[in-house]
């Protein structure tokens, strides 16, 4: 059944619970799964207060990384990630009676793939009951693909909203954000205002803007100016939910997690830029760049329904009605079509997937996408030539990791350095552990400077990591230093969880003490495929591509007063430059030893053209081993058809009765 919810309907805290009180629970858990981590734990919580339990008993969430569920547990709330997981170790999920997959309409590359995954589910379980909830827009088109089931709409409990298009476009979003706010604060009735930005630096610089030029105004009323966006430290997060001092009006500068993920009480007013933050994946460079690209006008008709949730409200529209109509996409372009697929082409092949192009995609990806995503495993070694899964593949799929970040845990091992990078995996699976406010920026250099580990970001987390355990993992500590508790903590406990992971595998747990060269030989064996070599003063260029790419000012490398020659870096990233994010010197021989399908150490009398010929010959190759399997395929189908037509007696006659079918 597909559920059409507006917003503020309760679908998502009631329809698990109406499956419980009919009894689904008595025949397995009910499952309920959601696109945000934030959603999944705020949700379990609140449904384990309605029903009077405590959290992970009857009532559990699971997120990655963080289990909170017992044996006792019936209702289930985890993010898509985490049942994809449960997936590949019971194809069929026989522990589940009912699944609710919550806010789909989002369509994160983890949906996508689920929705695929479920529809070949119940096609083999008839007892499964499954319920898509979704926003109005796209209910058809799930319904379609679950094969024209029927859809249910639940009404909301939201207030008319009034829209206000401009007149004509604006040219500067930030500066007619301001303006919009003092307007509505100086002369519109009492009611907090939310103003839709596209993230952290935007938002700085509005809520600067709104304070300078309330400093201008003649006695103005008491405003409070609070921000809101993922890095911000979970106390100031916090703020935006409190009641202001002396009753003051509140503006709230916030990017899209504000659009489905928090809902706060009391705004009357939205400002809407009709801008947002997307990551798109370039599989010709092989860059994922943040873009600023214009909003769908399903975000916007969202961000509109945030005035109405506690009486009827106002939304003012930075753009003009025609912008609307003709020139914003119905719908968000879905993440699977704009993303890198590496981790999605590991799992699926893990889960027996042999044809990814034949895969019930509801959107299919962009062909370039996959094979780049199948060319970039068989790089690191986790697919070999014909496309299939190696035992190193295997083994990565049992980590909840970027493919890179499990083979480098995985090499540790071998090199003896489990305990280092085990720790330099966690942190890099967090968000930034380094905190840098606005106002004391100058400061918090200083104290991130304090870490910094010649010619290594990695090591330099490792360092930070190794520093806040010494000094017993205080809080304070993190404050002095301009560090993330919050990060720092999760660090920790992704690092507890893939230390159980690796008990699991049998990997053993040793240390390289400070033989960093040990650390930066088996980061180069996971990156070497994301390489560059010095070119000029500060400026790289990429070893394979030979696209220009530079450091960022906030690595350890930057200013050191000299620029190691070879490095690999974790992501490259396009805001006004190509920068490359955590960067390690490497030594050139360690590139040629650990990728040699790229590089080679230049030989006395080796030509260009000579190389050339060396790859044309490994390309056949593989082409020659591609060529084999197949045949091999085929005529191991042509012999299991002989042998079932063996089985068939010759002598036997068929009694056909006119009009009559076999059951």
């Amino acid at each position: 059944v597909v559920v059409i919810g507006e917003t503020g309907s309760g679908k998502t805290t009631q329809l698990t619970q109406y499956l419980h009180e009919d009894g689904y629970s008595k025949y397995g858990m009910i499952g309920c799964t959601q696109p945000r981590r934030v959603a999944a734990m705020s949700v379990a919580k609140r449904v384990s207060e309605e029903m009077e339990c405590k959290l992970g008993t009857t009532v559990g969430y699971a997120i990655r990384f963080e289990d909170c569920t017992s044996s006792e547990t019936k209702i289930k709330y985890m993010t898509d990630g985490v049942m994809l997981r449960e997936s590949l170790k019971e194809p069929d999920l026989d522990n589940y009676s009912a699944i609710i997959m919550d806010e789909a309409h989002e369509r994160s590359l983890q949906t996508d793939v689920l929705m695929g995954l479920l529809r070949k589910v119940i096609s083999r379980r008839r007892d499964i009951k499954l319920l898509v909830t979704s926003a109005t827009m796209n209910a058809e088109k799930f319904s379609a693909f679950f094969g024209h089931c029927p859809t249910f709409t639940i009404p909301g409990r939201t207030f008319p909203v009034d829209i206000m298009f401009s007149k004509t476009p604006c040219e500067d979003y930030v500066d007619s954000a301001v303006k919009q706010v003092l307007s509505i604060h100086i002369g519109s009735p009492a009611g907090d205002i939310l103003v839709f930005m596209t993230g952290q630096e935007d938002i700085e610089i509005t809520c600067q803007v709104i304070a300078e030029r309330l400093e201008q105004l003649d006695n103005p009323p008491p405003l409070a100016i609070l921000p809101i966006y993922s890095q911000l430290p979970a106390d100031l997060q916090a703020k935006i939910f409190e009641k202001a001092a002396d009753n003051a009006r509140k503006v709230i500068v916030a990017t899209n997690i504000a659009e489905t993920s928090l809902t706060v009480d009391g705004i009357m007013y939205v400002i809407d830029t009709g801008y947002n933050k997307l990551k798109v994946f370039n599989p010709k460079i092989g860059m994922d760049s943040l873009q600023i690209t214009p909003v769908s006008q399903a975000n916007a008709n969202q961000r509109s329904g945030r005035a109405g949730r506690t009486g009827a409200g106002t939304c003012y529209r930075l753009y003009t009605e025609q912008a609307y109509h003709h020139e914003m996409f119905p719908n968000t372009i879905p993440e699977i079509q704009r993303t890198n697929l590496a981790n999605v082409v590991l799992l699926l092949k893990s889960l027996g997937v042999k044809n990814l192009l034949d895969f019930d995609f509801m959107d299919p990806p962009p062909q370039d996408n996959i094979l780049n995503s199948m060319y970039q495993l068989w790089v690191l070694g986790a697919l070999d030539n014909t496309g299939e899964l190696t035992p190193l593949g295997r083994k990565m799929v049992e980590f909840p990791l970027d493919p890179s970040l499990s083979k480098m845990l995985i090499i540790s091992e071998q090199l003896g350095c489990t305990a280092e990078i085990l720790t330099i995996v966690s942190m890099l699976s967090v968000p930034s552990v380094f905190y840098r406010p606005k106002e004391r920026v100058e400061q918090s250099d200083a104290a991130r400077e304090k870490f910094f580990v010649p010619e290594s970001d990695h090591l330099t987390l490792l360092h930070v990591y190794t520093q806040w355990r010494s000094h017993g993992y205080r809080e304070d500590w993190c404050v002095k230093h301009f560090i993330h508790a919050k990060a720092m903590r999760k660090a920790q406990e992704v690092r507890s969880q893939l230390m159980d992971i690796m008990n699991a595998e049998r990997m053993e747990y040793v240390s390289c003490g400070t033989e960093w060269d040990v650390v930066r030989k088996c980061i180069c064996s996971a990156y070497f495929h994301q390489a560059a070599r010095v070119k000029g003063i500060g400026e790289y260029v990429n070893c394979r591509t030979g696209m220009p790419c530079h450091l960022h000012p906030t690595s350890a490398l930057y200013g050191l007063g000299y620029t190691p020659d070879y490095i690999v870096y974790h992501e490259l990233v396009m805001t006004s430059k190509e920068y490359m994010q955590c960067v390690t010197a490497v030594d050139p021989y360690w590139l040629a030893e650990m990728g040699p399908m790229f590089y080679s150490i230049k030989e006395k009398n080796y030509t260009q053209k000579e190389k050339r010929l060396a790859n044309k010959a490994e390309m056949a190759k593989m082409n020659m081993e591609l060529q084999i399997k197949i045949t091999r395929e085929k005529e191991a189908e042509e012999v299991e058809r002989q042998k079932k037509a063996s089985l068939t007696p010759r002598g036997l006659t068929q009694i056909v009765t006119p009009g009559r079918r076999e059951p």
